[in-house]
C-alpha cells in the first residue's frame, strides 16, 4: 500500500465490513484515521497509518495477503449473517478449522428456510462487485412447490413468472427463466434462475401464483456450482472459481481497485 488505498476498500479488506457498509461508517463518524475523525470513504490510507473504528484500531491488509473465499451449503434454520441479535446459529459458526479464525462474512443472503450456494469471503472489494446491481449475477435454484390449484395451473402460473410479474407489494419483477424438473407426489421440482436480487423473490412469486414452497435450495451463482457438497459442508474456492468470479463482475487477475 505505498501509495495508499480508498479507506472504504481497506476497512473492506481488513473484513470489517462491505464497502457499502463501509461508506456508512465514515459518514457516522465512526472512523478515524491517525487521530482524526475521517471525512469521506474516498480518503486514501496507507500501511503506516493508524485506522480506528469506534476506538479500536482496525488491522489494515498488506495488499500482497491473501484473501479467503469459501463455499458453505447452506442448511435450512441457519442464518445468513455475520451475527444474530436473537442468538440462532450463523453460517459463520459452521465455518471450520483452519478458515474459522478469519473475519469473514457471507456474500449475500439465504432466508433462515432456504439451503444451498452461499459464498463466505473477507474479500471486501470483490464482495461488493458481486452484491452491487449492476454486476448482479445469475442465481439457479431448485424449488419444491405444491401447486394449491392443482397441476392445471402450472403452466400458467410459469408462463406469468418468464413474462415478469409485478408482486402483491406492487415491485415488478424482470422475467424469470423457469422449468420442470419433475413431477412426483411430493411435489413439482422446478429450476428457476433469478437476475435480479429482491428480498425472499422466489418465496413472493410463489404465493402470489398460489405455490406453496416446501424446499428452496440455491444450486448455483454465476460460473460456481454447489455440486456434491453435503449440507453444513464448507470447501475453499479454487484459484480457477475465484478468476471465474472476478471474470464475472468485469474484474482482472490483477485489478485491486478498478471502480
Amino acid at each position: 500500500m505505498a501509495e495508499g488505498i480508498r479507506l472504504n476498500k481497506a476497512l473492506a479488506d481488513a473484513g470489517v465490513c462491505s464497502r457499502r457498509g463501509a461508506d456508512e461508517l465514515v459518514f457516522a463518524g465512526r472512523v478515524r484515521i491517525n487521530g482524526r475523525t475521517a471525512e469521506s470513504p474516498g480518503e486514501r490510507v496507507a500501511e503506516g497509518d493508524r485506522v480506528e473504528l469506534d476506538g479500536r484500531p482496525v488491522k489494515l491488509r498488506r495488499e500482497n495477503a491473501g484473501v479467503c473465499w469459501l463455499m458453505l451449503n447452506k442448511p435450512v434454520r441457519i442464518v445468513s449473517t455475520a451475527s444474530d441479535p436473537e442468538g440462532r446459529e450463523t453460517v459463520l459458526d459452521l465455518v471450520p478449522e483452519p478458515w474459522c479464525h478469519k473475519r469473514l462474512f457471507p456474500v449475500g443472503r439465504l432466508d433462515f428456510f432456504s439451503e444451498g450456494l452461499i459464498l463466505l469471503t473477507d474479500d471486501g472489494h470483490l464482495a461488493h462487485r458481486l452484491t452491487h446491481p449492476r454486476w448482479h449475477l445469475p442465481k439457479v435454484y431448485e424449488v419444491l412447490v405444491r401447486p394449491e390449484q392443482g397441476e392445471a395451473s402450472v403452466a400458467g402460473a410459469l408462463a406469468r413468472m418468464r413474462r415478469g410479474m409485478t408482486l402483491a407489494e406492487g415491485d415488478r419483477l424482470a422475467p424469470v427463466e423457469v422449468r420442470v424438473l419433475s413431477t412426483s407426489s411430493r411435489g413439482i421440482l422446478l429450476e428457476m434462475v433469478l437476475h435480479q436480487g429482491l428480498n425472499r423473490q422466489i418465496r413472493r412469486m410463489c404465493r402470489d401464483v398460489d405455490f406453496t414452497v416446501l424446499r428452496l435450495k440455491r444450486v448455483q451463482e454465476g460460473p460456481l456450482e454447489l455440486g456434491g457438497l453435503a449440507p453444513g459442508a464448507v470447501r475453499p474456492l479454487s484459484s480457477r472459481e475465484v478468476a471465474a468470479l472476478r471474470r464475472a463482475v468485469g474484474l482482472g487477475p490483477g485489478d485491486p481497485e478498478h471502480h
